[in-house]
């Protein structure tokens, strides 16, 4: 996992050793300190990115160019997903993605067999996308005007959810092989979703799986979002979800503001 973000923290050494004395109250003080200085960095560090977000924004608001940040967790299947929507638009309006993993140029090149151009951005040990990556493949020309820029975002439910990276919706995929539960426990990516996509809904015969428990689940997370169930394989919910983009391109044009976002993760977790 990346340090840029938190999520590399290491336990504190006092609880792990069980030091009670006053050598331990003395290094438990010094780590708070050095808690403290962490704590100020990372906020320094997302509000540098947030600044770097609103430009990009405003690059692709200037072009007129729809910004989707798909998130989820690992196979969830983000990239099949994205190959079926391609296939449903690429004849009716240009199509840029940006492709996030750790390593491999796997997904781009899936996508590159579409007839789409992508750019695949590695993050190495790095966990999520952040504005600066997305600002460097937007001076590649990769979003285009009066178009679609699709990011399949690093996949991972925690440390993408803080991390604007100046899109228009945030599109949280989530499969029916992954349980309800998913929201419960990964209520702060839930809490930032725009649109909540149900995949691999064509295994839903073999499995033992209840949508309309997820959704409920969902809506703990954001009352008001929206869930669509899709199966790449089939083709199922296909149309919903390209009329979902539609709808959202219209909200662009039209100068409509984004969808706020809901309450905050901690109050989720009160209600349960």
């Amino acid at each position: 996992m990346c340090g840029s973000c938190g999520c590399s923290g290491q336990e504190d050494a006092n609880t792990a050793t069980g030091r009670g004395d006053a050598r331990g109250r003395a290094d438990r003080a010094s780590d708070d300190a050095t808690s403290d200085r962490v704590i100020s960095l990372e906020l320094d560090l997302l509000a540098k990115n947030d600044a770097l977000a609103a430009a990009n924004r405003r690059r692709l608001l200037a072009q007129r160019t729809l910004g989707l940040n798909l998130m989820s967790s690992p196979g969830a299947g983000k990239t099949t997903l994205l190959v079926a929507t391609i296939e449903a638009l690429v004849d009716r309006l240009p199509i840029g993605v940006v492709e996030g993993d750790q390593a491999t140029n796997n997904d781009a090149a899936r996508i590159r067999a579409t007839g789409v151009s992508a750019i695949q951005v590695n993050t190495g040990q790095g966990c999520h996308l952040d504005a600066r990556m997305i600002a460097r493949a937007l001076d590649h020309r990769i979003a285009p005007a009066d178009g679609i820029l699709f990011v399949e975002n690093v996949g991972n439910l925690v440390c993408p959810a803080a991390f604007d990276l100046g899109e228009a919706a945030r599109v949280v995929v989530v499969s029916v092989t992954e349980g309800e539960d998913k929201p419960l426990k990964y209520p702060g990516m839930f809490a930032v979703a725009d649109l909540v996509l149900v995949t691999k809904c064509d295994l839903l015969p073999h499995l033992r799986f209840d949508v309309d428990a997820l959704v409920a689940n969902a809506r703990r997370a954001r009352p008001d979002v929206e869930v669509l169930t899709v199966g790449a394989q089939t083709g199922a919910g296909i149309d919903a979800w390209r009329a979902w983009i539609e709808r959202a391109r219209a909200r662009l044009r039209d100068g409509s503001p984004r969808p706020g976002r809901a309450r905050a993760a901690a109050d989720v977790v009160e209600e349960g």
